[in-house]
């Protein structure tokens, strides 16, 4: 009885030497120093061809703990651009006290300036939010954290926020807006995100050409300590299914996601963008742009404190 042998092992699409990590979607494999050459020059690449910013002008990384918002903030110091990371602690327990540990010591480390902001200081710890206004949780950090990168970069002098999202991150998001025929998420749907008013910050993707697998073997390969769990508040949110149906098709078929996302910036966004808002006025509680009287993070903290008022309830926080 014949055994089959196993194939020749891949070698890097550059050097010719082993290879440690293989992309099926671009049909090619790297050796470990080839790898991140590919990775940078993608970053590199979205930079330029978006025009996301120059080296002169001085970023706001948002980093989590997390592998793609470090390995951002990793790759824009090794490409030799202007960064300072920003920080939020979201006051969600043991996770987040995890989370600002991995950020200040990879701060720490590089010798790289970071500035934070705590949730739970301020007297809006994102559990207690949740707990008292009962709306998801994805969806009142996600406008606590806009709120606060404006804030922070407006406060700063920062012109652009450059944000982890990678390519599955896109993916995932421009599914969930196609199945709801979202039509002004899908105008707003862009590596850059330029800003409608003079207090926003310029928003960027600087990964959204890069996997979350190839986010995960950069932080592996240059040894960039993180969080590996995900935030405890994920569980059951529908990116997270979004990203399993796309993961589905992207084993029978390589490529899809990337092809997907880039198609739509290509073809798509152009016909979208006359569906996007238009110009914001100024909130009339905190100041910064808003297309309603009052900004729905202000609108969230007036819910927070009706309630807190009415019935204060016990703190779900913990000591960070």
């Amino acid at each position: 009885m014949r055994t089959s042998r196993p194939g020749p092992k891949p070698r890097c699409k550059r050097c010719r030497a082993p290879a440690v990590v293989q992309l099926h979607s671009h049909h090619t494999a790297f050796c470990r120093d080839c790898f991140l050459f590919y990775f940078q020059r993608q970053v590199q690449r979205a930079i330029d061809s978006e025009h996301m910013f120059t080296r002169e002008e001085p970023v706001l990384v948002a980093v989590s703990g997390g592998k793609d918002s470090l390995a951002l903030w990793d790759v824009l110091q090794l490409l030799g651009y202007r960064t300072t990371g920003l920080y939020l602690n979201l006051g969600i327990g043991e996770y987040s006290t995890l989370s600002r540990a991995k950020v200040e010591a990879f701060a720490r480390e590089r010798n790289l300036p970071l500035l934070q902001v705590d949730f739970a200081a301020e007297g809006h710890a994102i559990p207690d939010v949740v707990a008292l206004t009962r709306r998801p949780a994805c969806s009142a950090c996600g406008t606590a954290k806009r709120h606060h990168f404006d804030r922070v970069a407006l406060e700063h002098g920062f012109p652009v926020v450059a944000t982890g999202h990678n390519l599955d991150d896109e993916a995932a998001r421009l599914l969930g807006n196609v199945l709801r025929w979202d039509m002004n998420y899908l105008a707003r749907q862009s590596p850059v995100l330029m800003p409608s008013h003079e207090k926003f910050a310029r928003k960027v993707k600087p990964l959204f050409r890069l996997s979350e697998y190839e986010t995960a073997a950069y932080a592996f390969l240059r040894k960039i300590d993180y969080v590996v769990d995900e935030c405890p508040n994920a569980a059951g949110a529908s990116q997270l299914l979004y990203k399993d149906v796309l993961q589905r098709l992207e084993a029978e078929m390589p490529g899809t996601k990337q092809s997907f996302v880039l198609e739509f910036y290509r073809r798509a966004r152009r016909l979208l963008f006359q569906e996007a808002l238009g110009a914001p006025t100024t909130c009339s509680r905190c100041g910064l742009p808003s297309h309603r009287p009052i900004c729905r993070f202000c609108s969230l903290l007036d819910e927070v404190t009706s309630k807190r008022t009415s019935a204060p309830p016990t703190s779900h926080t913990s000591p960070v």
